[in-house]
């Protein structure tokens, strides 16, 4: 593999680093990899496999950037908000490193196409942020015979894997199944510590750059558990599972959606189109916390933090409701308020109370 002068002082370090050299810099220049997602995971990863030099980078995310993504995906800016993510990050990434190819996919990773995508590339980092894209990704990646760089957060935890490597164990030899719906808050209920996302994105970006290279041992059949309020780790061995590593076709369009909301659920919901039309006698029940009210509310409203329920100041406060009266009580995106419904009914006495579906966001028509 021959680099020219630009490449050779670019990659200096790499190039007179024992143990890697130019054989590993060019398996590098030579790879191409598939990241998925240009969010709080993709950032990291991409900008670190440009400054790596892998050849051929792509992007896919059909997202627009948000002013609420800048705490934590560090590709953007402030001026960004409202582009495509894929395109700025492309953008970037060639301002960045002029010597490598930057492919940016504005669509989402579907059943259509996760196969194409996954068997032009050489490897695939999962930066998504669902279940339902990491069982794809996962199951394509087996198909394709792919190996799966794989990463996720949540609050201050953050977890990393090596899947389907050289026969190693999958996803599903891991988690078979998506957890039930309803059980495990997404990033804009739930949280994340900015610097996080930054952390195990890292971890995946030097991941991909060992199976590349074939330096080093890979985090096959081995999660990496962070803490960052610790500032520990730990790791768990696992094995493959043939059954799980089984793969005869992929999931259905849905598959793992955790967030959706059980069938049972929908009749404590009310949708906000259906909200706008209730007579003027019905009472709202803001859940969220003290900042988020604080960027928009629906009014009049009582507001009552969702972990204030049960407690004698949330009874103080819903002391001028009726608890017979029709009540819808809401949060952002609809599952706090969900939640709600239990300590309202049980511990404060309102007896028609419903929730209402996709939140403030879904009233708002964001």
């Amino acid at each position: 593999m021959s680099f020219s002068p630009d490449e050779i002082s670019r990659y200096q370090r790499h190039l007179s680093l024992s143990g890697f050299g130019p054989e590993a810099q060019g398996n590098l220049q030579a790879a191409s990899v598939l990241v998925i997602g240009a969010g709080g995971l993709g950032c990291p990863i991409l900008l670190y496999l440009a400054a790596a030099g892998v050849g051929r980078l792509t992007v896919i995310d059909a997202d627009t950037i948000d002013v609420s993504n800048l705490q934590r995906q560090v590709l953007f800016t402030t001026e960004d908000a409202g582009k495509l993510k894929a395109e700025v990050a492309a953008r970037r990434l060639r301002a960045l490193n002029p010597c490598i190819e930057v492919v940016p996919v504005v669509a989402r990773l579907t059943r259509a196409n996760a196969i194409e995508l996954i068997s032009a590339h050489d490897v695939v980092v999962d930066g998504s942020d669902n279940f339902a894209t990491r069982y794809l990704v996962n199951d394509a990646c087996v198909l394709a015979g792919k190996p799966l760089i794989y990463g996720a957060i949540q609050g201050f935890e953050g977890q990393a894997s090596v899947f389907n490597y050289k026969g190693g164990p999958t996803y599903r030899c891991l988690f078979p199944e998506p957890p039930a719906a309803g059980t495990v808050p997404n990033c804009s209920e739930a949280g994340v510590l900015g610097v996080l996302p930054g952390l195990i994105g890292t971890v995946q970006a030097t991941e991909t750059i060992k199976v590349i290279t074939g330096i080093g041992e890979p985090l096959s059949g081995r999660l990496l558990l962070w803490n960052s309020l610790t500032m520990t780790s730990r790791t768990l061995r696992f094995a493959a599972d043939p059954v799980a590593r089984a793969v005869k076709e992929l999931p259905p369009e849905g598959y793992g959606e955790t967030c959706a909301v059980p069938q049972k659920a929908m009749d404590d919901e009310i949708a906000a189109m259906d909200l706008r039309t209730m007579p003027e006698s019905f009472q709202l029940i803001d859940v969220r916390e003290d900042w988020e009210r604080a960027l928009g509310a629906i009014q009049p409203s009582v507001h009552v933090p969702l972990g204030k329920l049960g407690t004698d100041e949330a009874a103080e406060a819903l002391i001028a409701l009726d608890p017979n009266a029709d009540t819808v009580v809401y949060c952002a995106g609809g599952v706090r308020s969900l939640k709600a419904l239990v300590p309202l009914r049980a511990r404060h006495g309102f007896t028609a109370v419903r929730s209402l579906r996709g939140g403030f966001k879904a009233w708002a028509g964001r």
